[in-house]
């Protein structure tokens, strides 16, 4: 069996990657792609007990470093026990989020040297590396306001550190892009959802083609 394509989404609070993975979930599905979406941090029983440590609670609560530490924990236990396996078995796997969010939240962000970030992904995950990566892309004070729209849960402690660490956050998903060109792509995430989808279809056909036809 071929191995499967691992796309993740990227991007800052508010940026809408829950509804287009779920989007794109179906549309390869239609296609007939078995599809496993999933999320960082989280993925497995471990790593959502790490996520409620670092969604929850004071902006402060943690020094970036430890930060870089819980998210690079959950990430071993989420490939080791389910994004490897799905890969093998020749499933795609869509997740929100994946370690360019460390190198932007805890690196651009929170000011964690990449070379640490980098030798933390080379301990944890290893040689994996997403097939594509979608970074969605819009203004901080715009997807700002969408996140902090009504909702259920209390994950909003990123959401509640100050505008510099989020355009900090902004830039940092940037340069991730402009440094790996072939991976990357940036969509614009400002119009409705119907139109990101679009995009988001068109960014994995173009990387894709004849497997996703």
């Amino acid at each position: 069996m071929n191995r499967g394509r691992f796309i993740t989404f990227e991007g800052g609070e508010g940026a809408g990657k829950t509804t287009q993975i779920e989007r794109l979930r179906r549309y390869l599905e239609g296609r007939g792609r078995s599809v496993l979406a999933t999320r960082e941090p989280g993925g497995t029983e471990g790593g959502e007990a790490i996520r409620a440590l670092l969604v929850t609670g004071d902006p402060g609560r943690w020094d970036p470093l430890t930060e870089a530490l819980l998210n690079f924990a959950a990430r071993r236990e989420h490939v080791a026990r389910r994004i490897g396996p799905a890969l093998t078995a020749g499933t795609w796997v869509l997740c929100d989020r994946f370690a360019d969010s460390t190198t932007a939240y805890q690196g651009a962000g929170h000011g964690v040297p990449r070379v640490a970030i980098d030798a933390l992904y080379d301990i944890a995950v290893g040689p994996l590396r997403p097939d594509l990566t979608l970074i969605l892309d819009l203004p901080v004070a715009l997807g700002l306001r969408r996140a902090r729209a009504p909702r259920d849960g209390a994950e909003d402690r990123y959401e509640r550190m100050d505008i510099a660490f989020h355009e900090r956050l902004r830039e940092g998903f940037l340069g991730i892009a402009r440094d790996d060109p072939e991976r990357c792509r940036v969509i614009d995430a400002t119009p409705d959802p119907d139109r990101v989808a679009a995009a988001v279809v068109e960014a994995v056909e173009a990387a894709f083609g004849a497997e996703v036809a």
